[in-house]
């Protein structure tokens, strides 16, 4: 037993086990130790006038090598680059002059005083960005001489121009008529294997939470039936990873609860069922066109101190008592779900929450990883039985993965429980709340 709790050198076969299906919000909370270095090289260099250096430490910064968001090309003073997020690429150049970045967002091949309008009120919202109609090209541009493209300036500047239009591309396409689609064909389709399932399940988790809900009082376990769809509004967001208008709608359900408003917590939970419901009734092809494989570059949410995530996790697990010792588990299970999959949906986690978040949900929903083509099994669902060894090594590898940046991270593994779901639910996220991300 001393051996699988303290099996720091042991790794799991990530290559085989892995397989190349993405969970949740992109984070650019995940820098090595190595890449926040160029950030402070970038802005060294920039104090010292080396202009050109910093732009190329910068990018070295943004550039998440795994997924090669960032592409640049250097020819002496000159400089290219794309940045890719989401449905959308950056495309820009720099020289010793002055830095330019745009990004496609629609055609519009005959004027549109609506979209004008809508576009020009926007444009208030910007801060360093601004839309702009190049032909028959919509686009947002931004720009910045040399002298004053600081790393500070030129990270905000590229992500609001990065996120903003790839929310927008495809908002503006719905919703006018007169547009269209522009500048897409670098986005990376799924296997229609995999758009089917994610399709299936979306369907089944729906479906089965409704008739778990139609079993209960609606005014009695107002409380609970709130947790059990804001947990499915969040599991489908991290595990379909939902794109583009469909994306759109699934954000305005948690919406509808946490608006700041005074309405009855009944009445916050059928509207958040009508909403499920009319994406339930989407057909098939209108849901699967927004599945597809993006990369991206900038998270759509900030960073939070840890304590923020801690105190989240702690406030489900206070929640979750009532329903464990009054035996109703599948909402305690949801709660402790709830407590996860709510910082990743509003955080821009560190990459070790990220990856255990991803092993709860593994233990959670092993059929559907086993469908998508998982072969690590951490729960049989039809024995209820654990396979407590995979896990403790899988959050080892994790551990020990980040140790260099993370010396002080230490899941208290000997304090999971393995009895049934709900205990360990429990146990694991006691486990991830005092996590300690205090690093060099």
């Amino acid at each position: 037993m001393f051996d699988k709790i303290f099996s720091w050198g042991k790794k799991t076969n990530d290559a085989a086990t892995y397989p190349a299906v993405h969970f949740g919000r992109y984070s650019d909370n995940n820098k090595t130790i190595e890449k926040t270095a160029r950030w402070s090289d970038a802005d060294n260099l920039f104090k010292e006038k080396k202009y050109q250096e910093s732009i190329d430490a910068f990018f070295d910064y943004l550039k998440d090598d795994a997924t090669q968001n960032v592409r640049v090309q250097r020819n002496g003073t000159e400089f290219s680059f794309e940045i890719s997020q989401g449905s959308k690429i950056v495309r820009g150049s720099a020289d010793a002059s002055a830095l330019r970045a745009e990004v496609s967002l629609a055609r519009m091949p005959q004027p549109s005083v609506p979209v004008m309008r809508r576009l020009l009120d926007q444009n208030f919202s910007l801060y360093y960005s601004r839309y702009a109609l190049d032909g028959d090209r919509l686009c947002m541009r931004f720009e910045s001489n040399i002298e004053t493209a600081n790393p500070n300036k030129l990270y905000y500047a590229l992500k609001e121009l990065a996120t903003k239009a790839d929310k927008q591309d495809d908002l503006l396409v719905q919703d006018f008529a007169a547009l269209q689609s522009l500048d897409t064909d670098h986005i990376e389709q799924i296997s229609e294997t995999e758009k089917e399932i994610k399709y299936n399940y979306f369907q089944k988790w729906v479906r089965e939470t409704f008739d778990y809900i139609a079993s209960l009082d609606t005014e009695k376990f107002s409380g609970g039936i709130a947790y059990l769809l804001l947990s499915l509004s969040f599991r489908i967001d991290y595990l379909i990873c939902p794109e583009g208008t469909l994306l759109n709608e699934l954000e305005k359900i948690p919406a509808i609860y946490y608006a700041k408003d005074e309405k009855p917590t009944t009445e916050k939970n059928a509207a958040m069922m009508e909403a499920f419901k009319k994406v339930q009734q989407k057909t098939k092809e209108d849901f699967i066109k927004n599945l597809f494989r993006s990369k991206s570059t900038f998270a759509i949410v900030a960073p939070q101190q840890y304590k923020a995530v801690s105190d989240a996790i702690n406030s489900a697990g206070q929640n979750m008592i009532w329903y464990r010792d009054n035996n109703y588990p599948l909402i305690g299970q949801n709660i402790c779900e709830y407590g996860l999959t709510f910082c990743q949906y509003s955080y821009s986690l560190p990459k070790p929450v990220s990856d255990l978040i991803q092993l709860f949900m593994q233990v959670n929903y092993p059929d559907y990883f086993t469908d998508l083509g998982f072969t690590d099994i951490f729960y049989d669902a039809v024995l209820k039985k654990f396979s407590s060894e995979k896990i403790i090594e899988r959050i080892n590898a994790i551990q020990n993965s980040w140790r260099k940046k993370y010396p002080a991270l230490d899941f208290k593994i000997a304090n999971l429980r393995f009895d049934n779901l709900l205990s360990f639910g429990q146990s694991f996220t006691a486990g991830m709340e005092h996590l300690n991300f205090d690093n060099k």
